[in-house]
């Protein structure tokens, strides 16, 4: 379903390299570099009361990305905290998504960029939940192995086989896409990490081709905490037949309950729930790792 407003055409205030700018007014050039050739690199993360959850980790994150796509951007962690702050607040939202994204500009066209600039710009917006009764098709690609992409960055270039998955998936009446790796094992939806709950145990692929995802990482730790093992390991799609429940993890799906992959079904379980539980009470503050 298409977003009621065009994201080009709202109210509000975009931090770019620097300063705000009125929201519609917030451009780059047509012949940008990361436009071109996908030198951009980005963050999704979300603010719960006015308070952006694990900005560190994800402030630090963008650094790492663009470094592994081989540019700095010129503003420091600290930088990039305060303004993604400033930005929640400038814009006095509560409860909000809120995208920083980095790419290289227009003053070098080619494969080749070393002139080019360096932009950041932050937007914040109301966002609601990402999945609806999520079902999921088997994906139409795969994640490619570490040997042919910067496969532990967030750039946006990895993510045009998602979009395809996902496009693929919705024309069959499907939420989204599940992704198996270059070599058959499960690996991810086109946007969130997967848990099985297999036998009181949580089994999660070894993201050794994909993002180990920062909410992914929060719920290994919240169930740690409540003593229910978790297994990291290579897991072969058949084996979904054995999980008695499923559930997707990302700053926007945050934990949302698989209710099929295909023609297989699953519920919303004890664990998934309680998960999610402590998930809302780390976001709001009332429980602390």
């Amino acid at each position: 379903m298409a977003d009621p407003v065009p994201y080009d055409a709202r109210d509000g205030w975009i931090w770019l390299d620097g300063e705000f700018v009125p929201w519609r007014e917030a451009r780059l050039h047509v012949l940008s570099h990361g436009l071109h050739y996908a030198s951009c690199v980005f963050e999704g993360e979300r603010a719960y009361g006015g308070r952006i959850f694990k900005l560190r980790e994800h402030s630090q994150r963008l650094i790492d990305s663009a470094r592994m796509l081989d540019f700095e951007i010129p503003w420091s962690l600290e930088e990039i905290e305060r303004a993604s702050v400033a930005t929640v607040e400038k814009n006095g939202l509560a409860d909000c998504y809120v995208r920083p994204v980095a790419w290289r500009g227009s003053e070098q066209m080619g494969v080749s960029a070393q002139r080019t600039r360096i932009h950041l710009a932050i937007a914040a917006w109301e966002w609601g939940a990402y999945y609806e009764d999520l079902r999921l098709a088997w994906a139409i690609y795969r994640r490619p192995s570490p040997e042919t992409a910067p496969v532990h960055a967030k750039a946006a270039g990895l993510y045009m086989i998602c979009t395809l998955a996902k496009h693929a998936a919705e024309a069959k009446g499907y939420g989204d896409a599940l992704m198996l790796d270059w070599r058959g094992y499960l690996a991810e939806t086109t946007g969130a990490n997967i848990f099985l709950v297999m036998n009181g145990q949580l089994h999660t692929p070894i993201p050794d081709c994909f993002l180990n995802g920062i909410t992914r990482r929060t719920v290994i730790r919240l169930a740690e905490r409540r003593g229910i093992p978790v297994v990291e390991r290579h897991i072969m799609p058949e084996e979904i037949r054995d999980a008695q429940e499923i559930f997707v993890t990302g700053t926007a799906a945050e934990i949302t309950p698989v209710l099929a992959i295909e023609d297989r079904e699953f519920q919303a379980g004890p664990v998934t729930l309680q998960l999610l539980d402590d998930f809302r009470a780390l976001t709001r503050g009332e429980l602390e790792l």
